[in-house]
């Protein structure tokens, strides 16, 4: 939380882009419990997404509801400056790559002279990974992986649901520090091939390029 303190204090504002699933919302909900949150001027945070599940508002299994519940309703942001990626009951409908045209629009409105690019430079941006090594909804082989545009639908991912909606690598890169979130052993290899101080774009789920990279194993309880 050190960059959001900072950043605040610096220019009075924040940007966190969040991650979902198991992992990413229990990280949430240890940092809403944790007292070090009240060090973060949460008004003056903008809150993103690097992917979502491309499903109904208030569905459970977006990434959205899972933030809500862990972080967001527990800490006083400003509802303008939280930003979810467009549901499949929005505006655009059951329309995914409206819906990522969108969002892309969102970001870019946010951006400023300072960005130099169609996307903020995000101040921490979280990230899951899976076994295969996949970040956000960016899956080894599928055409999203290698899309220069900043956010794209995502059709017929290998683990459901099969339509989601996803930041590229071109946007996460923007971030001046990213985070992997990561437990379990099946994880162990993923991380160990994405955290190295430098990415090559050869691998599956590469980054490439933020002034710091940090890994976050968040470990399950034991007895």
């Amino acid at each position: 939380m050190t960059r959001l303190v900072d950043a605040c204090a610096a220019r009075a504002y924040a940007s966190l882009v969040l991650t979902g699933g198991r992992i990413g919302t229990r990280v949430l909900a240890e940092l809403a419990a944790a007292p070090a949150r009240d060090a973060v001027d949460w008004r003056h945070v903008d809150i993103w997404w690097g992917d979502e599940r491309f499903l109904p508002a208030g569905h459970k299994e977006r990434n959205e509801t899972g933030a809500r519940a862990a972080l967001l309703d527990h800490v006083e942001v400003d509802p303008a400056r939280v930003h979810p990626m467009p549901p499949s009951d929005g505006p655009d409908g059951d329309n995914p790559e409206a819906a990522a045209e969108r969002y892309a629009a969102e970001l870019r409105q946010a951006t400023t002279p300072e960005d130099h690019g169609p996307v903020p430079s995000f101040d921490v941006l979280l990230l899951g990974i899976g076994p295969e090594g996949h970040i956000a909804s960016l899956f080894p082989g599928m055409p999203a992986l290698y899309d220069d545009r900043p956010v794209v639908a995502v059709r017929g991912a290998p683990k459901p649901p099969p339509t989601r909606l996803t930041m590229t690598l071109p946007a996460i890169n923007t971030a001046r520090e990213i985070w992997i979130l990561a437990a379990g052993a099946e994880k162990a290899g993923a991380v160990a091939l994405r955290c190295p101080t430098r990415f090559a774009l050869a691998g599956p789920c590469a980054v490439r390029g933020p002034r710091n990279i940090a890994a976050l194993a968040v470990r399950r309880p034991g007895p």
